[in-house]
């Protein structure tokens, strides 16, 4: 049990790495996450769309891309876009394996992300467009202004779930070979484990990870709670009939 505690939970080593899991690892990691959740949103929203045309030019691509994204390991699509498209993108980006990064983790996201707008549309009534059809509203605004708001709603918490996979997706950065300032998490982790020969360091920056991780998955909860029963409503305190007032012949006593 000591040899545990000393090699997993180690009090003094993981203070040694405190500061820089709290002042680099983990602003890089939500650096990572945010930016990626965010383009990913985006291009899932256009992949959704896409992918629900009528048209063959918009609809196969869409497909193609969402199985191939989808089907690779998520670190073999690091490397290639991070090592890779790094040669080519190195007067633009430099030596930074951020941006790169962010792209790669935004374009796996975004396969996710549109399955997930997708099928939130598509679980949509089709009365839904048909009544936005007979106001005189075209198809792209009905779908715009009508269905896909409802779609999304009920997608939100399969959404946020998507956004805590990115959350440890980003671990996989490490790959990519990483600056002391430009370090993740997992990566400080790993390099104090190395260094000490001791895991505790790692173990912290799980810690950091749940921290991360714990609180949107209550939020998950939260929201497929409120999406299942909705709001309660409080009636007017002027609306309520008070009964014990009332004579039984329907005048105030």
């Amino acid at each position: 049990m000591n040899d545990f505690i000393n090699t997993f939970l180690n009090w003094d080593y993981i203070t040694a790495a405190l500061p820089d899991l709290l002042k680099t690892g983990l602003v890089n990691t939500l650096i990572l996450a945010v930016s990626s959740a965010l383009i990913g949103t985006v291009l899932g929203m256009v992949l959704a769309v896409m992918g629900l045309s009528t048209k063959r030019i918009l609809r196969w691509p869409a497909r193609i891309y969402t199985d191939i994204f989808r089907g690779l390991p998520a670190v073999l699509t690091i490397l290639v876009i991070g090592l890779g498209l790094g040669l080519i993108a190195r007067p633009i980006v430099g030596t930074n394996p951020y941006p790169l990064a962010i792209l790669a983790l935004s374009l796996i996201a975004a396969a996710y992300i549109g399955e997930i707008f997708r099928s939130g549309i598509q679980s949509i009534e089709k009365g839904q467009l048909e009544a936005a059809r007979a106001l005189g509203m075209s198809y792209s605004r009905s779908m715009l202004l009508v269905v896909i708001p409802q779609g999304v709603r009920r997608v939100l918490p399969a959404l946020v779930n998507q956004v805590i996979a990115l959350v440890k997706d980003s671990s996989l950065v490490f790959f990519l070979g990483l600056l002391v300032d430009q370090r993740e998490l997992f990566r400080i982790g790993q390099d104090a484990a190395s260094t000490t020969g001791n895991q505790s360091a790692l173990v912290a920056a799980g810690v950091f990870y749940l921290i991360i991780t714990i609180p949107l998955t209550h939020l998950v909860n939260y929201i497929d709670k409120r999406l299942r029963t909705g709001r309660k409503v409080e009636p007017e305190p002027d609306a309520t009939l008070d009964v014990a007032s009332m004579s039984p012949y329907g005048g105030s006593v």
